[in-house]
């Protein structure tokens, strides 16, 4: 089994990005290529294959390519981006993603970003965004719970998504900003707190034995070395302008083998 990462390239209209929580300051695009260009190779050196999904150089937010999936070890659901302007970005993603995993789709008037979701074993931490209403976090909860799967909406303020507040850096273990979003939400898990000159240090992603962490949080880092925890700093400012992170760049997923492996419902892209 090897595991998968599904990215996408920056648009060069990338300075065109929906932003909600962040005012909007000039984005040098080359340099937002070569540091997504740098993602994608600390991606395989530990331990992940790059596939990139096709292009849209018309969509600016097609980059944050885990806004519009979310993809169990039984089954990938096509989320319906909150944001209007990024639901065209789910269909290229789709044809992609058919090839590993059956599909399920969000209808109107769901709506649901994959970034509000943090998956903790079978438990789905579902943050209650703009971006993700209560009708897409219910279509949610009916196409996992089959599958043994437990939907928790989680209320958080301050940030775009429920990933900018908290995510997970190892076994039982959250990175998170409980001025953002309270750790009680999350039984049974050690919390790390960032560091209160950091606000938005609570993104990171774990990817088995290490943690890929963005350099623009010292203290934070520091925080998580000072825990055991192995940690590869990356370069993602330009990014960050367009409020994105290091999960926002990437959908990662074990391949098992080819789609008649699996079992389930399979419904087509839309």
């Amino acid at each position: 089994m090897k595991r998968i990462a599904l990215t996408r390239p920056v648009s060069p209209i990338l300075a065109q990005c929906v932003l909600t929580h962040m005012e909007r300051t000039p984005i040098d695009v080359a340099v937002a290529q070569a540091q997504h260009a740098q993602y994608e190779r600390c991606l395989a050196t530990l331990g992940c294959t790059v596939r990139r999904v096709p292009a849209a150089p018309e969509l600016p937010d097609a980059v944050f390519i885990e806004d519009t999936a979310l993809v169990l070890d039984e089954l990938a659901i096509i989320t319906r981006p909150g944001a209007a302007t990024r639901q065209a970005e789910t269909t290229a993603v789709a044809a992609t993603l058919a090839y590993y995993r059956p599909l399920h789709v969000l209808a109107p008037p769901g709506t649901l970003d994959g970034g509000d979701v943090l998956r903790v074993e079978r438990a789905l931490y579902v943050g209650a965004s703009g971006r993700s209403n209560p009708a897409g976090i219910a279509q949610l909860r009916e196409i996992v719970t089959p599958y043994g799967y437990q939907v928790i909406p989680v209320p958080f303020t301050g940030c775009l998504h429920l990933k900018s507040a908290v995510t997970q850096v190892g076994p039982e273990t959250l990175l998170g900003n409980r001025a953002w979003v309270a750790p009680e939400m999350f039984t049974g898990m050690v919390w790390v707190e960032v560091a209160p000159e950091e606000p938005h240090a609570g993104n990171a992603l774990w990817l088995g034995e290490t943690v890929l962490y963005p350099q623009a949080y010292p203290e934070t880092c520091a925080r998580l070395l000072a825990r055991g925890i192995a940690v590869q700093t990356i370069d993602v400012s330009e990014l960050a302008k367009a409020e994105g992170a290091v999960t926002c760049c990437s959908l990662i997923f074990t391949e098992y083998g080819r789609l008649s492996n699996f079992t389930g419902r399979r419904t087509p892209s839309q």
